[in-house]
């Protein structure tokens, strides 16, 4: 399989490029757009502020690149902010009074800040750093964790609950943790399974595995 990480300029690719290769799949870094284009397997790491990684993959023609490959049935993997590009817009870092900065459009819906406080008014830090539970249904990409295990988190901003949903985690308030668009090999995780121990390769290698089957 020919498998990319896309480098758009932000975040941590090699340790994502050792946690895929512990994983089983040896994954090119790039920002050559035809490059992913031409992909079977796209992962989008990052690490940072949704305008402005959306402005450099644009910038790069990445953006089209990626979903030229998901288009094509390449299997994709969202990390972090990652994930969040994989919806349609994200207020993180927005132009004050201006339109939204867009994302890939892949998932419906808008990337919004975490509430500081709960329903009871107690306070939570944000960003929401460390680890935490990540309840799930049996989605495939959790085969072999169960419910409830714990993945390490790093972020400010969390994507809407919605159809695509098929993980869920507290702070605060419930959010989405982890996605799927309906049907196709497309997956996106809030947390970073390559920080995340046993259960985070566990995932990468399901990951792995679901990817190879989906050619």
């Amino acid at each position: 399989m020919r498998a990319v990480i896309v480098d758009y300029h932000k975040g941590n690719l090699r340790s994502v490029e050792r946690g895929l290769a512990g994983a089983g799949m040896e994954a090119r870094v790039t920002d050559d757009a035809s490059a992913v284009a031409a992909a079977d397997v796209v992962v989008l790491p990052g690490v940072g502020a949704f305008a402005d990684a959306a402005t450099t993959l644009t910038e790069l023609g990445l953006d089209d690149a990626v979903r030229r490959a998901v288009d094509g049935g390449a299997a994709f993997l969202g990390i972090c902010l990652g994930m969040h590009l994989m919806f349609e817009a994200g207020e993180e870092h927005a132009p004050e009074g201006g339109p939204l900065p867009r994302g890939l459009g892949l998932i419906p819906g808008t990337v919004a800040a975490l509430p500081r406080r709960d329903a009871a008014g107690r306070a939570y830090k944000v960003p929401h750093v460390g680890w935490n539970s990540v309840e799930h249904d049996g989605a495939a990409l959790f085969e072999g964790i169960p419910s409830g295990e714990h993945f390490y988190f790093t972020h400010s901003f969390a994507a809407p609950d919605g159809p695509a949903t098929i993980g869920t985690t507290v702070h605060a308030a419930p959010f989405t943790s982890a996605v799927q668009v309906p049907g196709r090999p497309v997956w996106g995780v809030q947390f970073h399974p390559e920080k995340s121990s046993d259960a985070g390769a566990r995932l990468l290698r399901t990951f792995v595995r679901l990817a190879s089957d989906a050619r």
